[in-house]
C-alpha cells in the first residue's frame, strides 16, 4: 500500500515537471526565434549606439540602457514568423520521417479531422478535413497555435504519460463560434515520453444549430396553434354554459370563433407549404414561365384585396416576354405574399407599387436577370430587423402581426421558393421611408415556341 501511495504521488509530480520542461523549452525556442529573426537589426542598433558613444556625447551607460531596452522590445513584440523559423531550424528532426509512417496513411483516410502530433505537441501530419477546419494548420507548428483550450492542452501534455485516450469538449468564439470534441489518444503499446499523439476532432456546431432550430420551430408552432385553440375552447365552453340561451352573445362570439379557425387554417396551410418546399428544395423547376403572365394574374387577384384595404395597387409589366425557368404557382405565391404583407403593414390609404426591370448581364456569355420589386409607403422597418425577416415566426411587431392575421411564415416561404428557383430576395427599408422587397430571377431562353410555357392559359 505504501509503495502504491508513493507511486501515485510521484506520477503527478513527474507530469508537472515534464509539463514545466515542455513549456520552458517552447518559450526558449520562441525567444531564440525572435532574436534570430531580428539579429541584423540588433547588430545595426549596436553599431549606431557605439558610434554615438565614440563620436558623440552619448554616455556609455545611457547607450547600454537604450540598447537593452531595444532588445527587450524585440523580445516582447509578437512575432508572426515563429512557425516558419521553427520549421526551418527549430522543428524536431523526426517530422519528415513520421510523415511517411503507416499511421499517416490511416489519418489521411479518416473522414473526420485528424491530426498527428509529436510527443511535444508539434503537428506531424494532418488530413484534408483537419485543414478544412484550421486554415492555418501546418506541419511543425505547435498545436497550441490552433487550439488554446486549457483542458485540451492538458490532455495533450498528459497523453504520453498516461497512455490513455481522453475526450475533451471545448468551445471557441473566434474566428467563428463553434463547439468541438477532441479525442486525444497516445500511439504505441506502452505509455512513454516518446509516444506520438493522435487527435481526432468532431464538430458539433452544425448539429447544435439544427437542434436549436428544431426546438425553436416546435416551440413557436405550438405557441401559434395553442393561442387560437384556447380561444375557441373558451368560447365553446361559454356557449355551452352561461351563454347557452344568450342569442346576443352567440352572435358576437361566432364571428370571432370563425376568425380563430381561419387563423389556424392559414397557419396549417403555411406549414404544409413549407414542408412541401423543403422536400422539393433539391429539385429545380423545369417549366418555362413568362413573368408577365404571373404579374397579370397577381394584379387580378390582389386588386380586390387592395380595394378592401382602401389602398391602391399599381402593377408594372416587362416590356418584352420575361422568360424564367420556374414553377408558375410558386412564383405567384411569392408575389401574393409580398403584396399582402405590403397591404397589411403599409400606410393606411397608402399605395403599393410593383416594378419590373430587366438587368442585362455584363458578360456576353451569360444571360441577364429579371427583378420584380414590391414597394410600399408604409412606416418602414428598422435595420436590426432586416437580417431576420425571413426566419420562421419572426415578426417585427408580434401583436400587430397577429391582429392583422399574419402567421410569421410568409417571408420564410418566399425565401424557400426563391432558393429552389436559384433566385434571390433583397430587402431595403428605413423607418418612415417605406420598404422595398426585390425578387431576382435568372433569365432563361424559351426552348421552341411559347407552347412550352406554363401560363395562365394552361
Amino acid at each position: 500500500m505504501t509503495d502504491h501511495a508513493e507511486h501515485d504521488a510521484r506520477v503527478p509530480r513527474q507530469r508537472r515537471v515534464w509539463r514545466a520542461r515542455q513549456v520552458a523549452k517552447r518559450g526558449l525556442h520562441a525567444l531564440t526565434a525572435k532574436l534570430w529573426s531580428s539579429f541584423w537589426l540588433i547588430v545595426i542598433v549596436a553599431v549606431i549606439m557605439a558610434s554615438l558613444v565614440a563620436l558623440g556625447d552619448l554616455s556609455v551607460g545611457l547607450a547600454l540602457a537604450s540598447f537593452g531596452g531595444f532588445v527587450a522590445a524585440v523580445l516582447l513584440l509578437p512575432h508572426q514568423n515563429t512557425d516558419q523559423e521553427e520549421e526551418a531550424g527549430f522543428a524536431p528532426a523526426p517530422v519528415a520521417d513520421r510523415n511517411r509512417s503507416p499511421m499517416s496513411a490511416v489519418v489521411d483516410a479518416l473522414p473526420d479531422p485528424g491530426i498527428l502530433l509529436s510527443p511535444t505537441g508539434q503537428v506531424v501530419f494532418f488530413n484534408a478535413p483537419a485543414k478544412g477546419v484550421f486554415s492555418s494548420l501546418r506541419e511543425g507548428s505547435h498545436i497550441s497555435s490552433l487550439i488554446r483550450a486549457p483542458e485540451f492542452l492538458d490532455a495533450v501534455s498528459a497523453a504520453p504519460q498516461t497512455g490513455q485516450a481522453v475526450s475533451v469538449v471545448y468551445a471557441e468564439r473566434v474566428p467563428v463560434g463553434r463547439r468541438m470534441e477532441a479525442t486525444v489518444a497516445p500511439l504505441g503499446r506502452k505509455a512513454g515520453p516518446e509516444s506520438d499523439i493522435l487527435v481526432l476532432l468532431r464538430d458539433f456546431t452544425e448539429g447544435d444549430r439544427i437542434n436549436q432550430m428544431r426546438t425553436d420551430f416546435i416551440a413557436n408552432a405550438s405557441h401559434e396553434m395553442r393561442t387560437p385553440l384556447a380561444s375557441l375552447r373558451g368560447f365553446i365552453e361559454t356557449l355551452q354554459s352561461t351563454a347557452k340561451e344568450d342569442e346576443a352573445a352567440r352572435e358576437r362570439f361566432l364571428p370571432i370563433m370563425a376568425e380563430q379557425a381561419a387563423r389556424m387554417t392559414r397557419l396549417i396551410d403555411a406549414l404544409l407549404s413549407l414542408s412541401r418546399l423543403e422536400m422539393n428544395a433539391h429539385v429545380p423547376p423545369s417549366d418555362l414561365v413568362d413573368l408577365n403572365d404571373v404579374l397579370g394574374h397577381a394584379r387580378d387577384t390582389l386588386e380586390p384585396i387592395a380595394a378592401d384595404s382602401h389602398m391602391t395597387l399599381e402593377v408594372e409589366r416587362f416590356a418584352k416576354p420575361a422568360i424564367v425557368r420556374g414553377d408558375r404557382d410558386e412564383l405567384l405565391q411569392v408575389l401574393q405574399n409580398l403584396v399582402q404583407n405590403a397591404l397589411k403593414y403599409g400606410r393606411p390609404n397608402g399605395s403599393v407599387r410593383i416594378e419590373a426591370k430587366h438587368i442585362p448581364s455584363l458578360s456576353q456569355h451569360a444571360r441577364g436577370r429579371f427583378a420584380i420589386s414590391v414597394i410600399d409607403d408604409g412606416p418602414g422597418i428598422s435595420a436590426e430587423h432586416l437580417p431576420r425577416l425571413t426566419e420562421r415566426f419572426y415578426r417585427v411587431d408580434v401583436d400587430s402581426s397577429r391582429e392583422k392575421g399574419g402567421t410569421g411564415l410568409g417571408l420564410a416561404i418566399v425565401k424557400h421558393i426563391l432558393n429552389r428557383h436559384r433566385g434571390e430576395l433583397a430587402i431595403a427599408s428605413k423607418p418612415k421611408q417605406g420598404s422595398t422587397f426585390t425578387v431576382m430571377l435568372n433569365e432563361s431562353q424559351p426552348a421552341g415556341d411559347r407552347a412550352s410555357l406554363s401560363t395562365a392559359s394552361k
